[in-house]
């Protein structure tokens, strides 16, 4: 049976969704174009709109094919390891075959970045060359946070940070590292040019990006992002796909001006604000939702694959936008779809292979910053075109009313499967991929309740923030380290969701197990103990390492870390380190705290 496809609605939970607080008009997600004007005292003014004011160009989709990202090279030695220089820069890329060049920030002059390929236990260096232009691409709001950060510094302030790296603290990205043109300016935190890349840990999909205090939101969507991919003999003897059949993809939404350039929102609407307060004439919006699917830099494009197993290398690189995927057969001419296409099977995800593979059932859910190595077979699909589709709605199991200020997307990209038979391949997947130890939740050495809050800041716009048992409404970013595991200590963190939308909490540095959900009602924070098999398991794509959990509203998520070498894996680092919300709104006004693992006694 066909269907065509429709903008989706709210999918339905996983469990039962419960109201609680913060809730609000979706009107929060509001923007503003810069081509919206009006007239006041008969002298034209640019006005502010909502996101709902602004669409972009009616591109034709399906007509360009998907980029992939190159491999770049080191550019020499530096203590008998290899070398890399990588300078940021602002370039002109083609986004699409009907738009002019649209102006993008990129790594080694491209969006998304060049794919750094290492080996586990051979460590690197890297220097991330800061060449961007003295004046932001894009709207910057001074009043986040306007205490900590000089907004009139000359240069554009960067940062790089090795999401899942586990790595030591002087090269992690701290979001106060940042550096302008030449390093001519710093933040408080910087320390080193030369970041130092350990590769001690399980191979994986890491991601690189900006994480600059303040401004995460907008240079990260003005393109600096890039994949990272460690490797190891004991993977590259598994037999899975290699070369042209592991593709990297990351997928993304972006709107665009009718001259190509980027489209970001810069004020939020009348229904966000709460009470009177003036707006600043910049300001920063709660989430944003783009019009347009972009994989690997690309909007709309379409993929030709050979009648066999490919490796998928999936990243969720989107600001705020969840991706909910399946692979359905598509009739390009009536725009319809019919039965479903070959499933995902599931092999890794953040933290890198699972013990075994998981053929998902339904969908393959992606959170902002969330990967998923996957293997598809395309062998009894020859001659056929597949629609890779998303049913996510915009807010995703959020419990706040809906509008058209959100950006349903449920077209991603087509997959073309050449009309040859199917060709085998010496590609497998074998039963068993790698062995992960379990962290035993009867050696805990500290359980932390760490609450998911909303407020309003002084302008009356949306918080959210990060909070405790013991202040349950939230710290701000620069109020004292509440979160101070000892090295070699394993811990508990119960991620207790108080707001009315999902949230996806990434730590730096350590990769954790998820042990389970239960409902806010049936949470008692005055136990010291969770015991996994009164509470809900993990889904399937949670399984083994993760370094981001999805805490859905009125739900608490138990995860269990180690701070350190654990079972032969990862390494011990101390110092000071990030947790937060990877929706980089979110992220950066100010659903982040600090992190800081102290030395053992």
């Amino acid at each position: 049976m066909k269907e065509r496809i429709e903008p989706s609605e709210t999918d339905v939970s996983r469990r039962k969704l419960l109201l609680t607080t913060g809730a609000t008009s979706i009107s929060a997600f509001a923007g503003c174009s810069t081509d919206n004007r009006s007239t006041e005292n008969g002298t034209e003014t640019t006005a502010p709109a909502t996101i709902t004011d602004h669409s972009s160009p009616d591109l034709e989709k399906w007509v360009d094919d998907v980029p992939r990202p190159g491999v770049i090279e080191s550019t020499g030695m530096k203590d008998g390891q290899p070398y890399y220089e990588i300078e940021m820069s602002e370039v002109e890329q083609n986004l699409h075959n009907d738009l002019p060049p649209t102006t993008v920030w990129g790594y080694d002059g491209q969006y998304p970045g060049p794919t750094i390929e290492a080996q586990q236990g051979e460590p690197i260096y890297v220097r991330w060359q800061n060449r961007l232009p003295d004046d932001h691409l894009l709207p910057v709001d001074t009043t986040v946070h306007s205490d900590l950060v000089p907004y009139d510094t000359t240069g554009v302030r960067v940062v790089t940070h090795l999401h899942g790296g586990n790595i030591e603290a002087e090269s992690d990205g701290h979001a106060q590292a940042w550096f302008t043109r030449d390093f001519q300016d710093t933040g408080p935190e910087f320390e080193k040019k030369d970041y130092y890349y350990v590769n001690d840990q399980p191979p994986t999909t890491l991601w690189y990006h900006d994480h600059s205090l303040g401004i995460t939101r907008l240079n990260v969507y003005a393109g600096l992002a890039g994949f990272y991919l460690l490797r190891n003999k004991h993977e590259q003897d598994l037999g899975l796909p290699d070369g042209e059949y592991e593709i990297p993809l990351v997928l993304q939404d972006r709107s665009f001006n009718e001259d190509g350039s980027l489209f970001y929102p810069t004020a939020i609407s009348d229904e966000q604000k709460s009470g009177e307060q003036s707006q600043p004439d910049t300001s920063i919006v709660p989430q944003f939702y783009g019009d347009t699917s972009v994989v690997n830099g690309k909007a709309w494009p379409r993929l030709p694959v050979k009648p066999r197993k490919y490796r998928f290398r999936l990243l969720n690189g989107a600001n705020s936008r969840y991706y909910n995927l399946k692979l359905l057969e598509y009739d390009e001419t009536s725009g319809e779809t019919g039965d479903d296409g070959p499933p995902f099977v599931q092999i890794g995800n953040d933290g890198g292979l699972l013990s075994e593979p998981v053929e998902i059932a339904d969908r393959l859910e992606l959170g902002p910053s969330q990967r998923a190595d996957v293997i598809v077979n395309f062998s009894d699909y020859a001659g056929q075109t597949l629609l890779l589709h998303n049913n996510a709605p915009s807010l995703f199991r959020g419990t706040l009313e809906r509008s058209e200020e959100t950006k349903p997307l449920p077209e991603i990209m087509l997959i073309d499967v050449d009309d040859a038979g199917s060709i085998q391949g010496t590609s497998q997947v074998p039963d068993k991929l790698t062995e992960i130890p379990k962290i035993s939740a009867n050696a805990v050495d500290r359980t932390r309740q760490l609450w998911l809050s909303t407020q309003t800041d002084d302008y009356g716009r949306m918080l959210y923030l990060l909070g405790t048992g013991d202040q349950k409404v939230g710290y701000r970013l620069d109020d004292p380290v509440t979160e101070d595991p000892t090295l070699g200590d394993t811990e508990i963190w119960s991620l207790v969701n108080n707001t009315a939308m999902s949230h996806p909490i990434h730590l730096h540095l350590v990769h954790f197990q998820v042990l389970g959900r239960e409902s806010i009602n049936d949470y008692d924070p005055d136990k010291d103990t969770i015991k996994p098999a009164t509470i809900e398991s993990p889904q399937t794509y949670e399984l083994g390492w993760n370094d981001v959990v999805t805490v859905d509203p009125g739900e608490v998520v138990h995860v269990i870390a180690h701070f350190g070498e654990y079972e032969g894996l990862f390494n011990d680092q101390t110092g000071k380190y990030m947790w937060h919300c990877h929706m980089i709104e979110h992220e950066d006004h100010d659903m982040m705290r600090p992190l800081k693992v102290v030395p053992e006694l």
